[in-house]
């Protein structure tokens, strides 16, 4: 059997964040990566989120993957509180609501892209029958449909980053977090996974953030917000 899919209010953001900061260390080693950061993303938003390095994209990226607890201020995944959580807490939060788009893909190398895709559903709850089912499936909507028992080392680049959006959407996940997804990738293949998962998640109905340098791709996304020095700013002029 499958895990049930997530129920949420489509009139809740997806994210609501307010006042928002994080320091890392304590006394004069204190160092505050977020500066009262507000947002809010809407539900089926492809947003993009750009910055210098440094600039506190990672840190909020983390706190938006319950993967770090912020300091203070407000945060709302689909209006379930992150604030105040014990850090034991989040990876439920993580399972339910997350699914991940890392810059080197991550995938498990002594594992077939069908099982890459399958043994994080079956984590989600899926029965190994349905978590099969479903690999295929998305695999073949990526354009993999001849790749199933294909390892990552017998795929290109930009197949490898096919199978990561692949096990990303599986299992429905409500938000998309993707960190520099194009960045090892050349511009053809970059282009391609961009409009691939903005396709996909218009048509299934997730949020997508994206952190991104990849200028290449800025129009792709619905809105672009953009963090400088642990705050908010304004788009730059040109």
């Amino acid at each position: 059997m499958s895990a049930p899919a997530l129920t949420v209010d489509t009139k809740t953001p997806a994210i609501d964040i307010r006042g928002l900061t994080k320091t890392y260390g304590t006394g004069a080693l204190a160092f505050q990566a977020l500066k009262g950061v507000d947002m809010r993303v809407e539900q089926g938003e492809f947003m993009m989120l750009v910055g210098p390095s440094g600039s506190g994209k990672t840190t909020l990226l983390s706190i938006l993957g319950c993967v770090l607890a912020p300091t203070e201020g407000e945060a709302r995944l689909f209006g379930e509180a992150l604030h105040g959580r014990k850090e034991s807490e989040l990876p439920r939060l993580r399972l339910e609501y997350i699914g991940f788009i890392f810059q080197g893909h991550n995938l498990m190398a002594a594992l077939t892209a069908e099982q890459n895709i399958a043994v994080p559903l079956e984590l989600r709850g899926y029965g190994h029958s349905a978590a099969i089912k479903e690999a295929r499936e998305i695999l073949t909507a990526v354009g993999l449909k001849d790749k199933f028992a294909k390892r990552p080392d017998e795929l290109s680049g930009g197949q490898r980053q096919r199978v990561a959006v692949a096990r990303a959407i599986a299992g429905r996940p409500p938000l998309i977090l993707a960190d520099e997804p194009t960045a090892s990738l050349d511009a053809e293949s970059g282009m391609q996974v961009t409009k691939l998962l903005k396709d996909l998640c218009s048509q299934r109905g997730h949020t997508v953030v994206c952190v991104t340098h990849d200028n290449r791709i800025f129009h792709l996304a619905d809105r672009t917000v953009h963090i400088e020095d642990g705050r908010i700013v304004p788009a730059p002029s040109h």
